[in-house]
């Protein structure tokens, strides 16, 4: 690509973006940890979505000291139904290692960004050419939109030899004096103009120079790719009652929703009952021995890579000592204060029906 090319988008699309640019709340604090923070709660996450979870984030760690002193607990309870939570563990956890070995600064190279849990590539680019000034791509979901279509790039972007192209192409397309704000507005301009359904190609200030519109296939760009059907667990889950306590354990941090806490519970084998499933699961996880009583509710409930039916239980507690035979902790707590815990979304339904009964 020549000089002439890369100013041809260049120009329009900064002009474009100074104009239009949404008022984001990270965008009127361009502290590195700001940045950082932001864009780990933006990954596969609508920005509608991200800002009030940022500006409460925020609030309760306007500092990486801050964040690295608090507890996992604390971190997940306010990154509850945002998603994705291993990039909530890993926050805490880059956190940490920031404040150890970077003496609480971010480091300005995207090489030495990477060096930290949970950022990669796309990651240390953002916060290399936002926070920092750094000409350093990226290669968001957005971004990739944008360029398939102005550049009618066909290949699949799954595709590590069509990835590898693309990134070729940040990288020469990205603006040297200006990186952060070219990498913003190319994001802004696949959020708000170049969507993937009905892309509002009269407003693009791209069309000129947009292979794909030319030839009329934005809409067939880029290549889609079937999803794969998602996984469906049927779950039995025990509530289980030892007088006015409830038992609640904490799912292993390598798990799926790791770190979270939750009743009790796994899925049922085919020549089980469900109320036989809830017992064997209670008791595998924590060593208790329950009367499975009367069934309280049939959750079912979508995450990003599987879908559940929670078939919860009220039990009885007989006997034992609670045991982290399968979980990281185990805690009998009040009704009251199951609000304290951050439980997966399925869980928190479970809550709302315990506390209308």
């Amino acid at each position: 690509m020549i000089k002439s090319q890369a100013t041809k988008i260049q120009q329009p699309l900064l002009r474009w973006f100074h104009t239009n640019a949404r008022d984001l709340p990270w965008r009127r604090n361009r502290t590195p940890y700001a940045v950082w923070v932001s864009e780990i709660m933006l990954q596969q996450t609508q920005v509608t979505t991200v800002i009030d979870y940022y500006n409460r984030f925020m609030k309760r760690f306007p500092t990486v000291e801050k964040l690295a002193r608090a507890r996992q607990d604390t971190v997940l309870k306010l990154w509850e139904g945002l998603g994705y939570y291993s990039r909530g563990r890993n926050l805490h956890k880059a956190a940490k290692t920031i404040v150890r070995d970077y003496g609480g600064q971010l480091p300005d190279t995207v090489d030495e960004l990477q060096k930290i849990p949970g950022i990669g590539r796309y990651t240390a680019g953002a916060i290399a050419s936002i926070a920092f000034n750094r000409p350093a791509p990226i290669l968001d979901g957005n971004v990739i939109r944008v360029l398939c279509r102005v550049f009618r790039i066909k290949g699949n972007p799954k595709d590590a030899a069509t990835k590898n192209q693309l990134w070729e192409l940040a990288e020469r397309l990205v603006h040297t004096k200006r990186p952060g704000d070219f990498n913003e507005a190319m994001m802004e301009l696949g959020a708000t103009v170049c969507t993937p359904s009905a892309p509002a190609c009269v407003d693009c200030p791209l069309r000129k120079s947009c292979a794909a519109f030319e030839h009329n296939e934005q809409q067939s760009l880029p290549l889609k790719q079937k999803k794969a059907s998602l996984p469906h667990y049927t779950i039995a889950v025990g509530v289980v009652f030892k007088s006015d306590k409830i038992l609640i354990d904490k799912r292993k941090q390598n798990a799926l929703l790791g770190g979270l806490w939750e009743f009790p519970g796994g899925k049922k084998k085919k020549d089980e009952s469900f109320k036989e499933a809830t017992a064997r699961e209670v008791k595998e996880e924590t060593d208790i021995e329950v009367e499975v009583g009367k069934r309280l509710c049939i959750i079912k409930h979508t995450y990003s890579h599987f879908k559940v039916t929670l078939h919860a239980f009220q039990c009885g507690y007989l006997s034992g000592k609670a045991k982290t035979l399968a979980c990281d902790a185990v805690k009998w707590v009040s009704l009251n204060q199951l609000s304290r815990y951050a439980f997966p979304t399925s869980n928190k339904r479970i809550i709302e029906v315990l506390k209308i009964q």
